[in-house]
């Protein structure tokens, strides 16, 4: 955990650009970058998928990515239990159909259990800082409806339309 929460660190450093506490030209440029991804480009082509045998080996799409990348895509993919009710702010609803901020990473689990991985996350801070935070704050302790509530506060203002997240249930 003191890997991802050294990942996680590194991750909300590098996406501060797309933080709504920053200036008005950072906001500037978030809303211009969250225009220009909401938009699906001529070339769109969809996500890069890869299936691995199991959770516990990562696509070949991440060998090159820098290790906290990499450690946020595996907590991720061990967390489907949160994130599944997590939703992503980054529009990645309306352009990939993602349905949580675990599509993001994590297109199918199947029953043997492999995976095929989803490498939108890759491309965006805003997916990487919602599930870093999300299983930074599970490993705290917090309940599945206390991070959906805290990640749908802080990304109210200043983010895309929410993927179409189920809520948790009470339990």
């Amino acid at each position: 955990m003191k890997k991802l929460a050294l990942a996680a660190s590194c991750m909300i450093i590098l996406t501060v650009g797309c933080s709504k506490t920053g200036t008005q030209e950072n906001n500037a440029q978030h809303k211009e970058e969250q225009h220009h991804h909401n938009e699906k480009p001529s070339f769109f082509q969809g996500d890069l998928r890869e299936e691995t045998a199991s959770v516990e080996v990562l696509p070949s799409f991440l060998k090159d990515k820098p290790e906290d990348m990499q450690l946020i895509y595996s907590a991720a993919a061990q967390h489907k239990e949160v994130l599944e009710y997590i939703p992503c702010y980054c529009g990645c609803g309306t352009s990939a159909g993602h349905k949580s901020s675990y599509n993001c990473f994590v297109y199918e689990n199947k029953e043997d259990g492999s995976l095929t991985w989803d490498d939108h996350g890759t491309r965006c801070g805003v997916c990487l800082e919602i599930a870093a935070t999300s299983v930074m704050e599970y490993s705290k302790g917090k309940s599945v409806e206390e991070i959906r509530l805290m990640i749908d506060e802080a990304y109210k203002e200043g983010y895309s339309t929410p993927t179409p997240t189920p809520k948790p249930e009470n339990g």
